[in-house]
């Protein structure tokens, strides 16, 4: 089959990305306009001021991907777009601009869920490097993915049926999700927004075992069943949840922060940070004292436990093959070190998408497109955006 080039559009949160990937294996651009900068001063996203940004970047960042993958409007096979999860507004913007193209250039126009293509991030990633080929021949299966982006914490058990993919969500969060925790406690601590890269930085500076959090316990009033590996006979049934709640340990950080006398210098520091435009990890470090590093290294490393605890517990009962980790979170660096340590005891294959690839992209949207372009699956032009959206099926 001749090469295939997709133009993929992201916009479901603070993102405004494109790119052009070829038969979804082969980045050939990928523009990211970050808004960063104009959420900074509310310590996050405005859903509003979000959805105007987008408005704003939408076209140049589209006719740049375009420039820099030597492709034009009319040379393109197909449009991808992100249809949710993510804000509303936002992926309205994303939506409506690629029917637009669709429909004037008359070309395919394919929907794609978000949490998807943070799975397909990993795929691409391995073959851009050439450990997998288009068919994913050197994959074992089944695949259990760790989606840990923004406000998403879900386990998804995956397999590969042809050109076509098929996901069980055996664990999701009850509320708080990781990134959220992340940013949350950064903005608790006075470190600004967005937290999690700073925390992840500061955390090495810490003592990790300084300050004790409990792991946090979920009450489910049944049992979560696991489905049975696809292909098997039995349905297995677990004495233990495999969904996420990190409410509890924001609270714990805010109550050890009361308990602890910390106010005075958390606004001391937001003060600091605030006046500096783009604070560097010397200016952190100049204005954080030896208790808050502690509690910082302490609240990553109750947070890294509970999310490869959990994973690597979900992959020996659904006796997953292979482990993904994907997402903005999974850029973490103690994260992927524990990963790769405690998935390699078990003898588990575990891979990450690049630091690039594991935040939002349009990239990542683009290659989850591609399975759906072979198989003729493609959108009506009177979709619209599902900020709730779900992956099964």
């Amino acid at each position: 089959m001749p090469d295939a080039y997709i133009l993929g559009i992201e916009s479901s949160c603070d993102e405004t990305a494109a790119a052009v990937v070829r038969s979804g294996e082969k980045i050939v651009s990928n523009v990211v306009f970050s808004q960063i900068a104009t959420h900074q001063p509310y310590g996050g996203v405005v859903p509003e001021l979000a959805s105007r940004e987008h408005l704003k970047a939408i076209v140049p960042v589209v006719r740049q991907a375009l420039a820099d993958a030597g492709q034009t409007y009319s040379s393109v096979d197909a449009l991808a777009v992100t249809q949710g999860p993510g804000l509303a507004g936002s992926l309205l913007v994303g939506i409506s601009y690629a029917k637009a193209l669709a429909f004037a250039l008359n070309k395919p126009l394919i929907a794609v869920n978000h949490l998807e293509g943070h799975i397909h991030a990993v795929l691409l990633e391995e073959r851009q490097k050439g450990g997998f080929s288009a068919s994913n021949q050197e994959l074992s299966f089944p695949v259990l993915a760790l989606v840990v982006s923004g406000g998403h914490t879900h386990l998804y058990l995956a397999e590969q049926h042809g050109n076509s993919w098929t996901y069980e969500n055996v664990g999701h969060t009850r509320d708080d999700a990781a990134g959220e925790a992340f940013d949350k406690v950064a903005k608790l601590l006075g470190l600004g927004y967005p937290g999690g890269p700073v925390i992840d930085k500061l955390a090495s500076h810490g003592n990790p075992v300084a300050v004790k959090f409990s792991s946090p316990q979920i009450k489910h009033p049944d049992r979560k069943i696991i489905p049975a590996v696809l292909g098997g006979s039995e349905t297995r049934r677990s004495t233990t949840s495999f969904d996420f709640s990190y409410s509890g340990i924001k609270t714990a950080v805010l109550r050890y922060i009361e308990t602890h006398g910390m106010q005075h210098s958390i606004e001391k520091r937001r003060k600091a940070v605030a006046e500096i435009a783009k604070p560097t990890l010397k200016d952190y470090l100049a204005n954080t004292d030896p208790v808050t590093l502690d509690l910082i290294a302490s609240f990553q490393r109750a947070m890294v436990e509970d999310l490869v605890g959990k994973t690597l517990a979900a992959a020996r009962a659904c006796e997953a093959a292979t482990l993904f980790v994907t997402g903005g979170v999974a850029a973490n660096n103690e994260l992927r070190q524990r990963f790769e340590h405690d998935a390699a005891m078990e003898g588990l294959p575990v891979y990450f998408p690049s630091r690039p690839l594991s935040t939002d992209n349009a990239a990542m949207i683009a290659a989850a497109a591609y399975p759906k372009f072979l198989a003729s699956d493609f959108a009506p032009m009177d979709f619209s955006a599902e900020a709730g959206m779900r992956l099964s099926g």
